[in-house]
Formats: structure tokens, C-alpha cells, sequence
């Protein structure tokens, strides 16, 4: 927080000068008052000379205390908008310094929570801690100096009795922050809740599970309430218990300074100076407490995004890492071991090689690690033991952006950005120009779905395309990839969501892209994979057989029988 402020120390301490500016003003006209007072001496006994020239500096102190007040706002806000602005970008930059596994742990809807409640909360709590606290402080070491000047007895009274409305604010204070605390943990599951639910909007309504979502959110709101309402209940407990005090403060000032006027100690002017000082000095604990729950909840909010931000980065590529311009499409996998969780093991000691041009297919069960395999290749995470190289060189040596962008992915789940359908296909090479679209839609199969879209290429998508079929969805996220043409494909699953006269039509746009590519195919039908130079059959993280289509089925084994429980029917 302090490197987000640092830029604005010179802001600060222009607020700090028009506190002092203003609270001086502030408390010199109380003795303007008392003086005014005193030149009123009674029924026809006013010196109109002295009060004119004490009302006009009246006028101008209020003035001047005014224009500092709103100068003071103005800055306030920019420091404050312009540090939440920077925290924002900052959570932003580090969701993409994050590795996978970082960003596969969090909860979405906690993050979405962070960046936008709780980065406004962070906001109120700033605009209000130097509003109140710094004009407070300053005002309260003011008025005590002033009072002390007036009259040394009366003040020390005022100052035995402070520590009291202190007391209870400090006690307030440390309940209101664990309540804050939990409200605001429990925002982000109730954003979360109705992130899933939104995301997840046709699956609820197909299984009617409407009822149970309803229960499952009505329990987390019901937690939100209980715990906002014992919060509120906290921090509504300190401007009405200060005030106590204050009032405490006022009534001694008013009776000690009656008795001390009444002895002639004080004249009537210094006793109303005195009455308004006490009301000055109590006047920022009221404030101070009763911004104290605006400022336990941007405690709270600031914790979360501390948080956040000081989740471990994916690690810097190593110094004297290689770009890999001109990658050859030979892979050397060396003895990869890799488990998400110690306990459970899953690719153990995995070993191929694989030429410039050639074909390989992944086939298994579920779950025995084919797509795991991928996130390995692609360095989304990394290996446990043993060597990936990438052209002969060490993928650990080799700088991860031109490591992933030597391939071209293809997943089974299909992503598309809010935009048009030309800034979709272009998202992996935006400077590709309106020809060079159109070619790898039309090579995709994706041209003619698109032409019939009310306005073409500059048809704009929203909520990742949910007006599109899951097909269509998927054939602009294969002519997104035909647009960059790497060196390198990974194809997982690429068309499982095309019917199957389609299928074959971009099945041989496949082909004519994979020629001279290294290709890696993860697939269920095993109709896509026939002409494949190489099938890797895997089970439970191990290679269990390879070969070609024909060589496998002759095997009669592990391949044969998932063929067969493809096809044979």
C-alpha cells in the first residue's frame, strides 16, 4: 500500500498544509466570537467600531476556512480515486503474473468480489481517513493549544476526561474489524455463488436444480446478513457512546466556566469562546467514531487485497533464456515424472520423441493424464522430474511467451472475448488484416455460419458468445488458430462439438494446416486419429502401448478394446 501511495506524498502534505490552513481558521473564529461578545457590554453599551473590525476578519476567516474545506475535498478524492485506480491495475497485471495452478485454486467469484467491492471499499475508507482523521487530529492539538491560552484549568478537565471516549472507540473498534472481516469473506462467496449460477445458467434450468441453487444461496445471504447486521450493531454502539462522552466534556466546561465567569476568573466573551472550543475539540471523536465502521470494512476489504497481491508470481524466466523463433517441431520428453498433490501421483516416468512433421495422438481413459500432459508440454505447469526440450533446447531454458506461442491450442472448452467476430478470430494475431480473417474462416468452415450474422465479421459478441452454437463457438476458435499458423498444434478435443459431416469437412482443413507442423491430438473418437503417425495410448500416467491405427488394432489390446467399444456396434 505504501508503493501505491508514494507517488502522492506531495497531494498529502498540500492536504495536510489546508488542514492547518482550515482548522486554524476554524479555531480563531471562536476567539473573534468571544471578543465580539465582550464588545457588547450591555443594553446601549455597544462599541461599534471594535465589532465592525472583528465581524469583517469574521468574514474573511470564513471564507478562507470554506475555500481550504473544498481544496481539501478536491485533492482528497483525486489521491484517493487514483491509488484505487493504480490497485486495480495491479490486481489486474497480477492475475496474469499468476501460474495456473494459483489461478485453478481461486474462486472467481472471490476475485471478481476483491476487484470491485472490495477495492471500493478500500476507496471510502481513504476518502474518509483523510477527511475526518487528518482534520481531526489536527483540529484536537488545536483547540487544546488555543484552549491552554485561555484558561489552564478548564483545559486540563477536558484532557482527563478524553481518554475516556477513546477507551470505547478502541473497544468498538476491535469487534467492528473481525465482523467487517467475515462480512466481507462472505461477500465473495455470495459473489461467487451467483457467478456459478450465471455461468452455469442452462445446466441449472436443465436439472431443475433451481430449488436447491436457491436454498444453497439463501443459507450464504442469510450468513451475509448476521454477519452485517452484528457488524452494524458494533459500530452503531460508538457515535452515540462518544457522544455520551462528549457531552460529559461539554457540561463540565459549561459549569466549571459559569463558576470561574461568576468569580470574574473569565470574562462572558472567553466563556462563550470556551463553550464553542469544547464543542470543537469533541467534535472529531464524533467524526472519528463514526467513520470507524467505514474504516474497519476498508481494513478488512485492504487485507483481502493484500492478500491477493502477495500470492507467489509464476517465476521469471531464467536469465539467458532462449526466444524460440524458429522452432523445428522436434520434442524430447526425458523421464517426466508430475502429480497435483504429492500423495497422488500421476505421470510417472514419461518418455518419447517426436520429429518435425509428425502426428501424435493421445487416447485413454479419463483422468489418466492426456490433458495433464498438455499443461506440461505448454509449461502452464511444471514438471516434478525429468526433461521436456523443444528443438533440442531445455524448455526450462527457453522464455515461456515464445515457448507458447511456438504452438497453436485448440482445447475442448471454448473461450471467446466480448467484441466482434473479426477481433475473436484476430485475437492471436490482431494485426492481421480483413482478407487474412476471412481466409482462415473460410478454411475453419466458419465463413458461411458468419455471413448470416446480421452484420458478418463485425457482429459483436457478448457473454462469450452465448448467442452462437457450441459448435459455431468452437469453429471460430479453430480459425483463430488457422490465423497464426505456429509451428506447433495442440488439438485437444477440437471438434467435439461439431456434428460430424462438418467434422470431416474441418478435419481436412486440419490436415492441409498440419503438413510440415508437429501435431499433438488428444481425442475420445477415435475416428479423427486414424491416419495419425503415432497413437499413445495412455493409462493412469503411463505410456501403455503405441503404434499406428493398423499396428494397435492388430495388438488386440488396450486400443482395440476402446475401438471396438466405439465402433463395433
Amino acid at each position: 500500500m505504501k508503493k501505491l501511495i508514494r507517488p502522492y506524498l506531495g497531494y498529502i502534505l498540500l492536504v495536510l498544509l489546508l488542514a492547518l490552513i482550515n482548522v486554524a481558521g476554524v479555531l480563531y473564529a471562536p476567539v473573534l466570537t468571544g471578543n465580539a461578545i465582550d464588545k457588547m457590554l450591555g443594553e446601549g453599551k455597544v462599541i461599534f467600531d471594535g465589532l465592525t473590525r472583528i465581524l469583517a476578519s469574521l468574514g474573511i476567516v470564513i471564507v478562507i476556512s470554506s475555500v481550504t474545506q473544498w481544496l481539501m475535498s478536491i485533492v482528497i478524492n483525486r489521491v484517493a480515486f487514483d491509488v484505487v485506480n493504480n490497485l486495480r491495475d495491479e490486481l489486474f497485471y497480477k492475475l496474469h503474473a499468476l501460474p495456473l495452478k494459483s489461478v485453478d485454486r481461486l474462486s472467481h467469484g472471490d476475485y471478481i468480489s476483491i476487484m470491485t467491492t472490495d477495492v471500493e471499499q478500500v476507496s471510502d475508507g481513504l476518502i474518509m481517513g483523510f477527511t475526518h482523521i487528518f482534520t481531526g487530529v489536527v483540529t484536537i492539538l488545536g483547540t487544546i493549544c488555543f484552549m491552554f491560552s485561555i484558561n489552564v484549568r478548564i483545559t486540563i478537565a477536558v484532557i482527563v476526561i478524553t481518554p475516556l471516549s477513546m477507551f470505547v472507540s478502541s473497544f468498538v473498534a476491535k469487534h467492528t474489524y473481525a465482523r467487517f472481516k467475515e462480512q466481507s469473506a462472505t461477500r465473495g462467496e455470495l459473489t461467487s455463488i451467483s457467478d456459478e449460477m450465471i455461468d452455469g445458467f442452462k445446466t441449472v434450468k436443465a436439472f431443475a436444480y433451481e430449488d436447491t441453487a436457491r436454498e444453497r444461496f439463501d443459507r450464504v445471504n442469510e450468513h451475509l446478513r448476521d454477519c452485517s447486521v452484528k457488524a452494524i450493531f458494533f459500530s452503531a454502539l460508538t457515535n452515540p457512546t462518544t457522544r455520551f462522552v462528549n457531552s460529559i466534556v461539554y457540561a463540565s466546561v459549561g459549569i466549571m466556566g459559569a463558576f470561574m465567569a461568576i468569580g470574574g476568573a473569565i470574562t462572558v466573551g472567553q466563556l462563550s469562546c470556551f463553550l464553542n472550543y469544547a464543542n470543537q475539540y469533541t467534535k472529531p471523536f464524533n467524526e472519528i467514531s463514526g467513520v470507524i465502521a467505514e474504516f474497519q470494512s476498508a481494513r478488512a476489504s485492504l487485507n483481502r487485497v493484500i492478500e491477493f497481491l502477495s500470492l507467489e508470481p509464476e517465476p521469471a524466466d531464467p536469465e539467458g533464456s532462449r526466444v524460440l523463433n524458429d522452432a523445428d517441431g522436434s520434442v524430447d520428453i526425458d523421464g517426466i515424472s508430475f502429480a497435483y498433490s504429492p500423495d497422488r501421483p500421476l505421470i510417472e516416468d514419461f518418455s518419447m520423441h517426436v520429429n518435425k512433421g509428425d502426428r501424435i495422438a493421445i487416447v485413454g481413459p479419463t483422468g489418466c493424464g492426456k490433458t495433464t500432459f498438455i499443461n506440461l508440454l505448454m509449461r502452464f505447469y511444471e514438471v516434478d522430474s525429468g526433461n521436456i526440450r523443444i528443438s533440442g533446447t531445455p524448455s526450462k531454458q527457453i522464455t515461456r511467451d515464445s515457448l507458447r506461442t511456438s504452438f497453436g491450442m485448440v482445447l475442448q472448452d471454448t473461450w471467446l472475448m466480448d467484441g466482434t467476430i473479426h477481433d475473436n478470430i484476430a485475437y492471436g494475431n490482431p494485426g492481421a488484416s480483413r482478407a487474412e480473417v476471412i481466409a482462415a474462416a473460410r478454411s475453419a468452415h466458419a465463413h458461411s455460419f458468419i455471413v448470416r450474422l446480421p452484420k458478418g465479421y463485425d457482429t459483436e459478441l457478448k457473454n462469450s458468445g452465448d448467442t452462437l452454437s457450441q459448435g459455431q463457438k468452437q469453429l471460430l476458435c479453430i480459425a483463430r488458430v488457422m490465423l497464426c499458423t505456429p509451428g506447433m498444434l495442440i488439438l485437444d478435443e477440437a471438434t467435439s462439438s461439431i456434428d460430424t459431416r462438418t467434422e470431416l469437412i474441418v478435419q481436412d482443413a486440419f490436415n492441409k494446416m498440419m503438413e510440415g507442423r508437429t501435431n499433438f491430438v488428444v481425442a475420445h473418437r477415435l475416428s479423427t486419429i486414424r491416419k495419425a503417425d503415432c497413437i499413445l495410448v495412455m493409462n493412469a500416467g503411463h505410456i501403455i502401448e503405441r503404434g499406428t491405427h493398423e499396428e494397435l488394432l492388430e495388438k488386440k489390446g488396450f486400443y482395440y478394446n476402446l475401438y471396438r467399444a466405439q465402433y463395433e456396434s
